[in-house]
């Protein structure tokens, strides 16, 4: 019996399943040289509810399409789609010693579907395909329902910071062993 649907980003937009099977879509890498106009507004919708919550305010909502093509070339990005149409994404930047998650989106229509999860998944055989003992990611300490949901998929934090001009932390960094 079908479990899954696998490669769902292939299926034909016109073709509605009705059958309740969860789908997994696979991730794409974008080159630096994609258009990243419509990861930039996923990052920014999907970043919206932070705002008056958290402060600094997010660098999301300075994040520009150079920035990205720009981070696409240094590390990764990787977007899921639906129709052509991102509704997730995340950033990944090497570093010394472990593999950085970053701006980990998704379209708040298509959440609670596991795609953060399925990326976070992608993030850690990254990690192990570039020989990096560690997956790290930073949430705002605002946001406690983030520490949960990173919690849930095996990280555990390890520090807190401050940002400049901060004299209490605003930073909690999250980590998990490859």
């Amino acid at each position: 019996r079908p479990t899954l649907h696998v490669n769902w980003n292939e299926h034909l937009p016109w073709v509605a399943l009705a059958d309740g099977l969860p789908v997994h879509r696979t991730p794409r890498r974008l080159a630096p040289s994609a258009d990243f106009d419509p990861v930039l507004g996923l990052i920014q919708s999907s970043f919206a509810f932070m705002q008056g919550r958290i402060d600094p305010p997010s660098s999301a909502t300075r994040l520009s399409v150079a920035d990205l093509s720009r981070q696409a070339g240094e590390g990764e990005i990787w977007l899921l789609e639906e129709a052509g149409h991102p509704i997730a994404c995340m950033v990944l930047t090497p570093s010394d010693g472990h593999l950085y998650l970053g701006k980990l989106a998704v379209d708040p229509a298509f959440r609670r579907q596991g795609l953060a999860r399925q990326l976070v998944k992608h993030a850690v055989a990254r990690a192990r395909a570039l020989a990096l003992p560690e997956l790290r990611l930073e949430t705002r300490v605002e946001l406690a329902e983030n520490h949960k949901t990173f919690q849930a998929m095996g990280f555990t934090e390890t520090g807190r910071s401050a940002h400049p001009g901060f004299s209490r932390a605003t930073t909690v960094t999250f980590a998990q062993r490859i």
